[in-house]
């Protein structure tokens, strides 16, 4: 299996997110991906390559461009405002306000644009997403030319950025740039499998109306846990995408006998809709250890995890999503991917 990772990664090192009420060092950091990338060359998985730059066009095709023009340009123009710290929001849209006009303040737009205090805009902050946006488009390159498998080892993660938002610390949506591009490839029909923690309601929120994309998401029951306001059983997609869209909320102190009987449920479906190819959002959160999640998966439960997602029979495109214990984290994704690679 290739993976493909970029030391500008490390260009998004934000200092400081706001969470339970205190400004607090950022869960999401890079040694997050050090770790995995240390571990898989530890064990000697697969061949580590830099991605391919792919440009603009891609995240085109998922993003809005207004938006993506506000990223490129978030960073010089809170400067300018407010000095050299972490550009962080300060109110956004409540119901019954109107979102139709773009503020002309860099404030207001950080608001406009985003759904959370947690993920300050960096200097760095473009050129690490376009670079994991690199990483996802040179593993759809991979699956495209005919590999079983590859990994984009993405950071910063992607499934909770939507079409013309971010938060959650993602800023473009990585695996539906990948899918987008699998399909605009010669892929009829794709599913993305979203085993993150925390569901992805950036990957729903584009592939909403599209029947030729299937998602599927594990995760937290959104009446306890972020994202809150998205990820409910009855969120099923609408237009051509009705029936297109499955959540599978899980209570807190999910186990791996539960997530298993769930997974399966999830490969069911997802063998049924017959898609060409799969990508796989990989967040390692749902681990018993990790600091801002409430599922007790063990180590080993990983392993069990790939083997699993491999007997969905699928080319498959792992892309890096959440994980927030450090230390255990490269055990834990290295074993997906050796649960898969074994099966």
């Amino acid at each position: 299996m290739i993976v493909f990772y970029s030391e500008e990664h490390r260009l998004q090192s934000g200092r400081s997110e706001l969470n339970d009420g205190q400004l607090v060092p950022c869960y999401e950091k890079p040694a997050r991906a050090d770790i995995v990338r240390n571990r898989l060359d530890a064990i000697g998985f697969g061949s580590v390559r830099a991605p391919e730059p792919h440009g603009l066009t891609p995240l085109e095709r998922v993003h809005d461009v207004g938006y993506l023009a506000f990223l490129q340009n978030a960073w010089g123009e809170w400067v300018q405002e407010h000095g050299d710290w972490d550009a962080l929001p300060l109110n956004w849209v409540a119901p019954g306000m109107h979102r139709r006009v773009v503020p002309r303040s860099i404030d207001g737009r950080l608001g406009y644009y985003s759904f959370d205090a947690g993920t300050p805009i960096t200097a760095g902050t473009w050129r690490a997403a376009t670079s994991a946006a690199d990483s996802a488009l040179s593993g759809a390159d991979r699956i495209r030319a005919g590999d079983r498998s590859a990994f984009a080892l993405c950071r910063p993660p992607g499934h909770h950025a939507g079409k013309a938002f971010y938060g959650g610390y993602c800023f473009l949506n990585n695996a539906a740039i990948a899918a987008q591009s699998l399909r605009d490839g010669g892929a009829a029909r794709v599913a993305v499998l979203d085993v993150d923690y925390h569901h992805g309601n950036g990957t729903q929120e584009i592939l909403w109306e599209r029947g030729d994309a299937l998602f599927v998401s594990l995760h937290a029951d959104p009446v306890d846990e972020f994202p809150y306001f998205s990820g409910h059983a009855d969120e099923t997609g609408a237009g051509a995408g009705e029936g297109a869209n499955l959540n599978l909320p899980l209570p807190w102190g999910t186990d791996w006998a539960a997530y298993a009987e769930t997974l399966d449920v999830a490969a069911r479906r997802i063998r049924a809709f017959a898609p060409d190819v799969l990508v796989v959002s990989l967040g390692a959160d749902t681990y018993g250890g990790d600091p801002i999640s409430r599922f007790r998966l063990l180590s080993e439960d990983f392993l069990r995890m790939g083997a699993a997602i491999a007997g969905i029979g699928l080319p498959t495109l792992f892309v890096m999503e959440g994980g927030y214990a450090v230390d255990d984290l490269g055990v834990n994704v290295a074993n997906v991917l050796t649960g898969f690679e074994d099966s």
